[in-house]
């Protein structure tokens, strides 16, 4: 799945890319508004919003020189449009749900790369961060059987494929690890917080 771009789960077309743009946000836009946020011509975009307007799902406003346009929320497909364009955010929930009822607890876990960054491809990968405590050896059969149920149970969500990248809560101490620099930048923390990470590896070795 494009987690980018969710709507492509059910269309490739630029009527999903608006569409979710226009869930994305109780507000109005104008079409400079949903050219800067998508990218497509402005000739496209109008023919697009036209199409959308005649079946009742955007609603326009003139607006001076300007034309606004919003999802109508009243219309029977908004609810299952606004729930196809929160996609990469319900990932996450169904992620923290689920590390959060494991029988070993993990300090932090969180998504990093393309994925946390919001700029994956359909192909990407899911990459997690994951800290194993240091009482719980790395081939614990609790510990190994959590960590490849979530990857499994991640792919059977998305369709992509899930990579846990896990590390011992003490080897952040040592440093060294450019990954910790793009978990600290870009992480969706699923577990934990950001302050735990920060305060276990120490500035020095986040830089």
């Amino acid at each position: 799945m494009d987690l980018s771009h969710p709507m492509r789960v059910l269309t490739p077309t630029l009527d999903g890319d608006l569409l979710a743009v226009l869930a994305s946000a109780e507000k109005s836009f104008t079409t400079g508004d949903l050219q800067r946020q998508i990218g497509h011509t402005l000739a496209g975009i109008r023919k697009t919003l036209q199409r959308l307007v005649s079946q009742g799902i955007v609603l326009e406003q003139p607006a001076g020189p300007a034309v606004l346009y919003t999802l109508n929320r009243e219309h029977l497909a908004a609810p299952a449009i606004a729930t196809l364009a929160a996609l990469r955010a319900a990932l996450f929930e169904q992620m923290r749900d689920d590390i959060a009822a494991w029988k070993i607890r993990t300090p932090f876990a969180a998504v990093f790369g393309s994925t946390a960054r919001g700029d994956s491809r359909v192909d990407s990968d899911v990459d997690v961060f994951i800290i194993r405590p240091d009482s719980i050896d790395a081939d614990d059969d609790v510990w190994r059987a959590q960590v490849t149920q979530l990857e499994h149970r991640m792919n059977a969500w998305t369709g992509n494929d899930v990579r846990a990248l896990e590390f011992a809560a003490d080897a952040l101490q040592r440093g060294g690890e450019p990954v910790l620099a793009d978990v600290e930048r870009d992480g969706i923390v699923v577990a934990g917080t950001s302050g735990w990470l920060r305060r276990a590896a120490g500035k020095a070795a986040i830089k």
